[in-house]
């Protein structure tokens, strides 16, 4: 078996599409190096990242298929599933040979696992927009933790920094140490530890008692259903909503 190992980022991952596209010496899997299990029935290569295939692959899916391929495969990327490097370059290699197409092949086991991957992906993008809940540091930034289940919180930047353009605010993602940040002139992604205890503004207790109240205030208790509640918002993504503390 041979596997392709990548150092994790997207650019390697295209990298390794590149050296692997053509078919001899094809690998089994393409995998990131944080997780990648050796045994000795594994051949292994280690991919080193070239910017320059990169974006080879890159501008050659936008101009053969088209930027919603692009995109599919970035979020398929983001969905950390195992075979996800897999299944990008099976795509991809009936993608370059359908052309504008390869879309449209729905039935396609190759087209449908990115489809799949990228659609849970999305929906989790849709949902964080809804869910994310800021507070107010007494440095005055505005934090909002959160663990998503997928790596999403890079597609919220654009979405944020337009609906807080005078704020300087940080989406912190703890599962995976890193976040966004924004200060008031664009955003930008750097690994985050907080190695002191978070100290909130004077007044943030006050606010998060008005929203607790508000969301208590709207609720109609004998239609209280748990149950249904955790079926549109999963208990996952429950520890950081301050009305649900």
């Amino acid at each position: 078996m041979l596997y392709y190992v990548y150092d994790g980022t997207f650019d390697g991952l295209l990298t390794a599409i590149y050296d692997a596209y053509p078919e001899k010496d094809s690998p089994e899997k393409i995998v990131p190096l944080n997780a990648f299990t050796d045994n000795f029935l594994i051949k292994k290569y280690y991919i080193e990242t070239d910017v320059e295939k990169s974006k080879k692959v890159h501008d050659a899916i936008i101009a053969k298929i088209s930027e919603f391929a692009m995109k599919n495969i970035m979020y398929a990327f983001l969905s950390e599933h195992e075979n996800a490097g897999t299944y990008i370059l099976d795509y991809l290699r009936f993608g370059f040979k359908a052309g504008k197409a390869a879309d449209s092949y729905l039935s396609d086991d190759r087209v449908n696992n990115i489809h799949k991957l990228a659609a849970k992906v999305g929906r989790e993008r849709h949902l964080l927009l809804g869910i994310i809940r800021f507070r107010l540091l007494r440095n005055n930034i505005y934090y909002a933790p959160i663990e998503p289940h997928y790596n999403t919180i890079c597609l919220l930047g654009d979405h944020f920094a337009d609906r807080m353009s005078d704020q300087i605010f940080v989406i912190h993602d703890i599962k995976r140490g890193y976040g966004i940040f924004y200060d008031k002139d664009k955003w930008f992604i750097s690994d985050t530890k907080i190695k002191e205890d978070i100290v909130f503004h004077e007044n943030e207790p006050f606010y998060q008692e008005l929203w607790k109240q508000y969301f208590e205030g709207i609720a109609i208790k004998t239609r209280i259903n748990p149950k249904l509640q955790s079926s549109f918002l999963p208990k996952r993504y429950w520890k950081y909503l301050i009305e649900m503390k």
